[in-house]
Order: structure tokens, then sequence, then C-alpha cells
């Protein structure tokens, strides 16, 4: 069994970026990305420390705006449009989840798509439908570039995505069905309320499971040979836990670890994103 080792991948990654925030610096611009956070929870705080110190890696400049749970529809809005006329700031996100009473929609709305580092508002997934370029969502893209830095067949094979998220699963069948390269694949797309799941999952050459739902792919559910990808996690406590159960290890042709697979790769995807947005605003 191969381990599809996303650290290793996304350091690549990193250097890439690295090299292209250089090369810009040259001609007198600096690459930024901004965060908003609401709130205190400790989950998004830590992920949006490590989003800041990936950029501070490559060289692109940080700016967050940290407003506290009792913040208004309007103060948060009112970032947002602060981020989208802020040249120094060439994407952005606001992490999820919201505190209660705010409208994550209407936020995500007022993000202007070309700032969108998320590549999850309608303009920009609009964009991936037709297959025009824009920002990709960044799971979808780095399981993409991660199967492909593994040489896992994905052209031409069957691909089934178990989960039909916003995030993940509905951009990702987009993607993988698309006429690229490392993608072109027959994708389903199925989730925990269809009939005989195993069976469906077992046709699978490549399998995804992103939906959120500890251990729920496990081995008897897996072509042997295939190639499978946790994208999906929960907590169990202060553990992180994956989708695919980590037995699936003995039938699988490749497998994602349960900590650095797909995550190191979402977190390069983000900075890809930020300096493909600076260099179209130079």
């Amino acid at each position: 069994m191969i381990l599809l080792d996303g650290e290793r991948v996304a350091a690549r990654v990193r250097a890439e970026v690295a090299d292209r925030v250089a090369r810009l610096a040259a001609e007198g611009v600096q690459p930024g990305l901004g965060t908003v956070l609401v709130g205190d929870d400790p989950a998004s705080a830590r992920y949006v420390a490590m989003k800041h110190a990936d950029c501070a890696e490559v060289g692109i400049a940080s700016y967050h705006e940290q407003l506290p749970a009792t913040a208004s529809q309007a103060d948060v809005e009112t970032v947002v449009a602060r981020f989208n006329a802020d040249p120094a700031v060439h994407a952005y996100l606001v992490q999820l989840p919201l505190p209660e009473g705010l409208d994550e929609e209407r936020v995500l709305l007022a993000v202007d798509p070309e700032k969108d580092v998320d590549g999850l508002h309608p303009v920009n997934l609009g964009k991936l439908v037709i297959g025009r370029p824009g920002p990709l969502p960044c799971t979808p893209a780095g399981i993409v570039e991660l199967l492909a830095a593994f040489d896992v067949p994905v052209e031409g094979k069957h691909v089934v995505v178990v989960g039909r998220g916003l995030t993940i699963g509905r951009p990702l069948a987009l993607l993988l069905a698309m006429k690229r390269p490392g993608c072109n694949a027959a994708v389903t797309v199925v989730h925990t309320g269809v009939e005989d799941l195993a069976g469906l999952v077992r046709q699978g050459d490549v399998v995804v499971a992103a939906a959120g739902r500890a251990g729920l792919v496990t081995p008897d559910m897996v072509k042997p040979g295939a190639a499978v990808v946790g994208a999906g996690t929960s907590w169990e406590g202060r553990k992180l836990l994956s989708d695919v159960d980590e037995r699936v290890a003995e039938v699988a042709g490749w497998m994602t670890p349960r900590i650095g697979g797909v995550g190191p790769m979402t977190r390069a995807m983000l900075l890809r994103n930020t300096v493909r947005a600076a260099e179209r605003a130079r």
C-alpha cells in the first residue's frame, strides 16, 4: 500500500508558490491573504493561525480581523467591504462556522469573487460548472493534485465520492468529471442515505470519503487495490478522526493517512489561490 503523503506534496506546492511570490516581489508586488474570524472557537482559531504560518513561510503578507462572538451582521459585512476595497488584500476568507444569529450565506455573497480564496462563491462555482478559469475550491483541487502526485490512475476510471457537501463532495465531482489532466473520470456521488452504500463504494477505482462520519468506509467496502482518500473528518474529544477506517490500508492500493493527507493539501491550495489572485490583480 502506498501512503498518499499530503505533507510531502504540499511542501512542493509551497516551494512553487514561494517562487511565484519572489517573482512578484521583484515587480514590487507582495501577495496578501486576509482572514476574518468571528468569535473564539478554538478549532477555527487554530486553523486560521496555521494559515498565517503558511503565509509567513512563503512570503505572503497576512491580514487578520478578529471580531467578538457578539458582532452584528453589519460588523462582519463592514470588514468584508473593507477587504474587498483594500488593494493589499488580494484574497481572503471568512472562517466558518459563524456564531449563531449571523447569516453566513449573506456574508459569503458579499465577498468579491475575485478575492474569494476558497473558490466557493457562487460566481466561482458557476465558472467551475461551465469550465471557465477561476479559483478552484481548495480541498477538491488539493485531492486532484495529491492523486496526480502519486500517479493514481484517474482518467477514464470510476471515482466514487461519498458525500455531497458544498465544500468537498459536489465541487470535487464536477472537477473530476471534467476533461482536464488528472480528471476525466466517471464519477458517482453517494451519501449515507442511499441503499447499498457498501456495494456502490466497492465499485470505485478511487474512493473519496467526504461525509464527516468517522470510520464510515470500512475494508469490506473497498475494491482491492483501489485508491482511498479520507477527506471528511470529525472530532472525538481532541482526536481528529477520518471517514476512512484505518484497517482499509489492508486492502487499498493507495490511502491517505489519518493526519497529513488532505489537510495540508487544502492549505497549500489556499496559498496557490492567493498568489494567483495577486497575479491577476497585477
